[in-house]
């Protein structure tokens, strides 16, 4: 099989479970396939978002991020069911443990998304092969359909695994992108966004063959470097690798602060709580991570240190979700004694896009008076990648943001040479 491969070049596979969340439901109680089918955060309430549909749901017009009334007014008949977090993320564990049998470099994008790099994998057969069997093989053991994109890089992995759904296996190669790709508007482009497809229509590039043909300096003094990047992804050019480490490439993000005395008094402790929940919020902004559990560090005029923690349903970002949890465990495991240093640690840390496809949909519920502008943020997110919109929050400015970047500039962020704060 090995003249089936590349001599230089790579193989990705991008797989990419179809309407995933609805076929967990589905595979768990067989009586609701061929339904339309929604989940929602809040079944009972006019104002409940839908977080995603069955195929037959998508039919009458139901899209994700549509308020469940609406969706009801389409389709009277639609089965709305709320999530199950638990359900969902042992579904993702056994795709990618499936995946993982054919290669060690996979790469999670989301909890239902992700790379694989098969170039060294011929043993098991053709590029096609595995791809086909990797579909078999989730559907028969997970009872999930997916679709997977075959091509020599990411990005056009993933243009082609959005090509056939349900179901589908797409191979895209380099030599098919003048034929394939190009005819395509740009904002059908991944990585392109709405905005993004606007500002290039003012200089004439409606279609991804335009892109590919701009001219570089226009396009960057248009969109800066990205403009350079967007072109070369529309001439098939990606050099990115299948990067299994990339989601842990930072484990923790906190702050600790060394209280200029000793304080006892509890209202004074949450303002110190509240305002490193800030600095903890912001630098998970800028690193488009939610984190799962939170902890909290105390430390005594005696200078005995405890550290206390706790797993949270659902994945937080909030400043105010931060610290009201951080608040609940110092009030339960604080001693009433002296405090000298207190701080903030998010822990089991998910990246922004996985945890909102893993439902941070109560925060969907709670900001619904929100929805056209998170109805743009998540079509978005989910057309054209995590990366292509970023909240006000990630560019808010840091109270500590002072002295040189930390190094391979990972966190966009300032080192905090103030002694009296520590960074994890």
């Amino acid at each position: 099989m090995k003249e089936m491969y590349p001599k230089k070049g790579r193989v990705i596979l991008h797989v990419d479970m179809n309407s995933f969340y609805a076929s967990v439901e589905m595979a768990y109680d067989p009586s609701l396939k061929g339904k339309p089918l929604a989940i929602a955060g809040n079944v009972e309430e006019r104002r409940g978002i839908i977080v995603t549909c069955s195929y037959e749901a998508r039919k009458f017009g139901v899209k994700t991020t549509m308020p469940l009334w609406e969706a009801k007014k389409l389709c009277p008949q639609l089965i709305v069911k709320k999530p199950n977090f638990e359900r969902y993320r042992a579904a993702s564990i056994g795709m990618f443990t499936i995946l993982r049998n054919y290669t060690n470099l996979v790469e999670p994008v989301s909890i239902d998304e992700g790379y694989m790099d098969i170039t060294h994998s011929y043993e098991l057969g053709s590029p096609i092969e595995i791809a086909q069997n990797i579909q078999k093989r989730i559907y028969e053991q997970l009872d999930l359909p997916c679709s997977i994109g075959v091509a020599p890089n990411k990005f056009l992995a993933k243009m082609a695994s959005d090509m056939k759904k349900p179901m589908g296996i797409t191979i895209l190669r380099k030599r098919d992108i003048p034929s394939v790709l190009w005819p395509l508007p740009t904002d059908e482009m991944h990585g392109v966004g709405k905005k993004t497809a606007e500002k290039l229509r003012t200089i004439g590039i409606h279609t991804i063959g335009d892109l590919a043909k701009a001219h570089e300096l226009q396009l960057k003094a248009l969109l800066g470097i990205n403009g350079v990047r967007l072109k070369e992804r529309a001439n098939g050019i990606d050099f990115r690798p299948v990067d299994p480490e990339s989601v842990e490439e930072f484990k923790s993000i906190g702050n600790s602060t060394t209280l200029p005395m000793d304080v006892s008094h509890q209202q004074e402790l949450f303002q110190v709580l509240d305002s490193l929940a800030e600095t903890v919020s912001i630098r998970m902004k800028r690193k488009n991570v939610l984190a799962a559990t939170v902890g909290i560090t105390i430390r005594y005029k005696d200078r005995k240190t405890i550290t206390r923690s706790k797993k949270l349903e659902n994945p937080i970002q909030q400043q105010e979700d931060i610290a009201a949890n951080a608040k609940q465990l110092l009030l339960k495991h604080w001693n009433g004694d002296p405090v000298r240093l207190l701080g903030i640690t998010g822990y089991d840390l998910v990246e922004q896009d996985s945890a909102y496809k893993q439902l941070d949909l109560f925060t969907y519920e709670k900001d619904a008076k929100k929805e056209p502008l998170l109805k743009t943020l998540s079509n978005l997110r989910d057309k054209y990648g995590k990366s292509i919109i970023e909240t006000a929050g990630s560019h808010k400015e840091d109270p500590a943001d002072v002295g040189t970047a930390t190094s391979f500039n990972k966190d966009f962020l300032r080192s905090f040479p103030n002694k009296h704060q520590e960074e994890e």
